[in-house]
């Protein structure tokens, strides 16, 4: 098993044979040397091999160009250039894979747009390369924290029969031959023909099942792919995601708020710790400020305050804003963003918001107008954590069901946990790439996850 670039580079000059693999970033051609500089993606900077012409098959080295994927062999010596501290004297060279003059990415700097049209190779790019490191990261991170605090880690299903947020933006799962769609008596698509004998959707959300596994283990964790199917083209959506969903039983509201703020602080700071180089990269080329406002975030107690006192601070500033407030109304980006960085001056939790903008799972308050919701706002960003206390009175769910038009024998099962040893919970959601987006301060979602879902896109 080789070294990667990422170690070669830390390694001090030494008789010692090296041997490095990767891709060529860069070739630059005197009378006498030839200079290669080769990545391999385990760090931005690349590893500059030096090859003596003189002792090197000229024909192979005109063979070898940007994009190539290449071994060497050598020493690790002193760089004569300012650029590194060490380079590769090169003593073996062996060209794997070719690479032919049309390689798209030569070496100039090339839009996200382009890059997103080629993302097959887009994670060679530095910047796709640091994102990547970073989200890797924080996925680490996400497993450390709850597998450090004794959460148990679920998988809940991709494929299900309930829709969460009751919204009915669900890509439909099914077998039946859509040219010849069976049906009932009454004209309607007959189900019972169908794969499950029922209608079935990807996931929206791993909550309801999660939820199961939490009034069983305590605390729990979901982290997989969701699905929406929203008609929405912008930067801040996708239609497959990933979720992170943790669920505490024997938890109200108060204690949903302690673990989320925990959670993002720590990791942000994990990320700060192990991603110093990428985070670096990304303030200098991305985002100017982007590190210190996670180091803001991770140094700040978290601000709080109901909705209801979050409409009073916004209303006298509605002249200022594209959408004016009032009660009952969702607070957009635009005021998520003014109670943070100029109202607060660091992150926000909002609790209490009106039932008729929530969702039906959530813990109705005593004066049966709001639920025991909570969002975090974070400066920049504006929401990045939605959760709420769940609520586990049978009466008062089945009756909240009604009012939205849900059929409560559709959930029996999760109704079944309010009659079997119900026990206050609750829980949050972090859509995972709009905190990746956070941390690096990348603009448009389609740029944090490998292969981008969405409308009218499906590519690769």
């Amino acid at each position: 098993m080789q070294d990667r670039i990422k170690a070669i580079l830390q390694l001090e000059p030494s008789d010692a044979t090296v041997k490095a693999e990767g891709w060529v970033r860069t070739k630059r051609d005197s009378k006498n040397v030839c200079f290669l500089e080769i990545n391999d993606g385990s760090c931005l900077k690349g590893l500059q091999c030096v090859i003596d012409k003189a002792k090197t098959d000229t024909a192979l080295l005109d063979r070898i160009g940007t994009g190539a994927s290449i071994t060497a062999e050598g020493r690790i010596v002193s760089s004569q250039g300012g650029n590194q501290k060490t380079e590769m004297a090169v003593e073996t060279l062996t060209l794997i894979g070719e690479c032919p003059a049309d390689y798209p990415l030569q070496k100039k700097r090339h839009t996200v747009e382009f890059l997103r049209e080629k993302a097959y190779l887009r994670p060679r790019t530095n910047l796709f390369g640091a994102v990547m490191r970073v989200r890797s990261t924080m996925a680490y991170a996400v497993h450390s924290f709850f597998q450090e605090n004794g959460f148990v880690y679920v998988n809940t299903p991709l494929i299900s029969a309930s829709d969460c947020e009751g919204a009915g933006a669900q890509f439909q799962v099914t077998t039946l031959d859509l040219e010849n769609v069976p049906k009932t008596e009454d004209g309607k698509v007959d189900y019972s023909k169908d794969f499950f004998g029922k209608m079935a959707n990807l996931t929206v959300s791993g909550q309801l099942e999660g939820e199961t596994y939490a009034t069983a283990m305590k605390n729990i964790y979901t982290f997989g792919p969701t699905f929406r199917a929203e008609n929405s083209n912008t930067a801040r959506h996708l239609a497959e995601f990933w979720m992170i969903e943790p669920e505490m039983a024997f938890c109200t509201l108060e204690g949903d708020m302690e673990w989320a703020e925990k959670f993002l602080k720590y990791v942000f700071s994990y990320v700060l710790e192990k991603n110093a180089e990428d985070m670096e990269f990304f303030s200098k080329f991305v985002l100017d400020g982007v590190v210190d406002t996670l180091r803001h975030v991770i140094e700040s107690p978290f601000a709080h305050m109901t909705y209801t006192e979050a409409i009073k601070v916004l209303e006298p500033e509605n002249d200022r804003f594209e959408f004016p407030v009032k009660w009952g109304v969702e607070i957009q980006s635009e005021h998520e963003r003014f109670l943070t960085e100029e109202v607060a001056k660091r992150p926000v939790i909002v609790t209490d918001y009106p039932k008729d903008i929530k969702a039906f799972y959530m813990k109705m308050n005593d004066d049966g107008e709001t639920v025991r919701a909570m969002d975090v706002l974070a400066p920049r960003l504006g929401e990045i954590i939605g959760g709420s206390e769940r609520e586990y009175r049978y009466d008062v769910l089945v009756k909240r069901m009604n009012e939205l038009g849900l059929k409560p024998e559709d959930y029996w099962w999760y109704l079944d946990l309010r009659k079997y040893g119900t026990v206050p919970h609750a829980g949050f959601g972090l859509g995972f790439e709009r905190a990746v987006q956070y941390v690096t301060g990348v603009a448009n979602i389609r740029d944090v996850i490998p292969y981008p879902r969405y409308v009218k896109s499906c590519e690769y």
